[in-house]
């Protein structure tokens, strides 16, 4: 028995004897993801059932939707990542055949490794870095423009090359009920298992890997979905779905008077640039091919940090006469002139914080076409003090933006705290309970 058939045989194993996890359906989760017991709480206490319908206007990798589907409420996201999009849109897809699942995979993980082992390349999970010196030489990459597109070494050159050659395979032997979710497997296993990503306030590139397994990996992320898939078939029933659109322009994707309750988590406003978390599964599956693709994006997203500010943003007119954000960015201003910071980013700091406030509250106002009167919300947010060090209570300008919008605060409940890495002030999070009277 070679060291692949004793690989398949632990797999089958593995996927057969694993229990399902209860507090999510674990294909692909952000860095940044609320936990789903929050999602449940909120769900009890606002007394939603199969009679309501669910909307997380933020829904990234879909916490929120993956949880009502699992007690048979409907529910929709609206997500403007492509990449969150799709793996919001795979999560809440549990119609495949588990056992066919798996045998398709193992298929093209064997084309994958003959077309490898072809080239002079080995992908054993337990003897990596065995390579014939000639195949090192004749990688396969990606073209510069999208090479650019990464940070830089959070992928290094023999991995990339056997992620290509995956990619090809699953192209070449693609079947359609099985694609998204062999797709999504490899998205989970690509920053950390693949990739030489790290994770801790920031996205950042750790130590590189010359070589390490990419079609284990990859059977690792297919075995955990068909495992859950076991489970979740029988629910596959409740209605859900993801948009890719604008959380600022709703209206323009879903029905009046729809919604019974939202329950979710808006970027924070600070300096993370959320596209670079998933910027090498956007690009290596193809969701960010260029630059321009890259702008789009960006244009998109509420405006919570300098990278995707642009001269023609206009959401700041939504707070223009609110004087408690308007004195919040003449605080950042005044404080970056004291300590004499001069650069582009810094310069932006005033702006995005009255950009940010703006876009959600332009997100606020149109919301309210899609709320059914007594409509309860819940609004998981931060407080930051990314910007020179100058606290934003935001839970609390969000709550006040939306009673100026004319919806009834219920309360703002402590969810936890935190310590600022760079600063190491307590900062809250929060959630912003809101009720819509109609």
């Amino acid at each position: 028995m070679d060291t692949y058939t004793s690989f398949f045989s632990i797999f089958r194993l593995y996927k057969n004897s694993i229990s399902l996890n209860l507090d999510d359906v674990y294909w692909y989760r952000f860095v940044l993801s609320f936990p789903p017991h929050l999602v449940r709480e909120y769900l009890k206490r606002f007394g939603i059932n199969s009679r309501h319908r669910v909307l997380d206007p933020f829904c990234g990798a879909g916490t929120t939707i993956v949880e009502c589907k699992k007690l048979g409420i409907p529910a929709v996201g609206i997500e403007a990542n492509p990449l969150a999009h799709f793996v919001a849109q795979v999560k809440i897809d549990w119609s495949p055949d588990p056992d066919e699942l798996i045998q398709h995979s193992e298929y093209v993980a064997e084309r994958a490794r003959a077309q490898l082992e072809a080239d002079g390349i080995e992908d054993d999970p337990l003897f990596p870095s065995m390579q014939r010196a000639d195949a090192i030489r004749n990688l396969r990459t990606l073209e510069p423009d999208v090479m650019h597109l990464l940070l830089k070494n959070s992928i290094s050159p023999l991995p990339l090359h056997k992620v290509l050659v995956l990619l090809d395979t699953l192209k070449t032997y693609a079947d359609q009920r099985f694609e998204r979710h062999q797709r999504l497997a490899l998205a989970k296993a690509l920053p950390n298992a693949i990739g030489n990503l790290h994770f801790g306030p920031e996205v950042g590139v750790g130590p590189a890997k010359p070589d390490t397994p990419v079609i284990a990996a990859w059977l690792e992320g297919v075995a955990t979905i068909a495992r859950d898939l076991r489970h979740l078939r029988h629910l596959n029933h409740t209605e859900a779905m993801i948009c890719h659109a604008d959380a600022r322009s709703i209206g323009d994707v879903l029905e009046p008077a729809s919604i019974d309750a939202v329950i979710t988590s808006p970027p924070y406003p600070n300096e993370k640039d959320y596209t670079r978390t998933t910027r090498l599964e956007s690009v290596l599956l193809g969701f960010i091919r260029s630059k321009s693709d890259l702008r789009a994006l960006k244009h998109h997203l509420i405006r919570s940090n300098t990278r995707n500010v642009y001269t023609s943003d206009d959401d700041d007119q939504w707070i223009a006469h609110h004087p408690h954000i308007q004195h919040l960015a003449d605080v950042i201003e005044s404080r970056r002139r004291e300590l004499g910071k001069t650069s582009g980013f810094e310069r932006l700091y005033a702006r995005v914080t009255r950009l940010y406030f703006g876009g959600m509250a332009r997100h606020l106002a149109q919301l309210r076409t899609v709320l059914r009167p007594g409509a309860q919300l819940a609004y998981v947010v931060g407080d930051q003090a990314s910007y020179f060090r100058v606290m934003i209570q935001t839970g609390a300008l969000l709550a006040d933006i939306a009673r100026q919008l004319g919806y009834d605060l219920v309360g703002i409940d402590l969810f936890r705290t935190r310590i600022a890495t760079a600063t190491r002030m307590q900062l809250r999070e929060e959630i912003v309970v809101l009720r819509w009277p109609g």
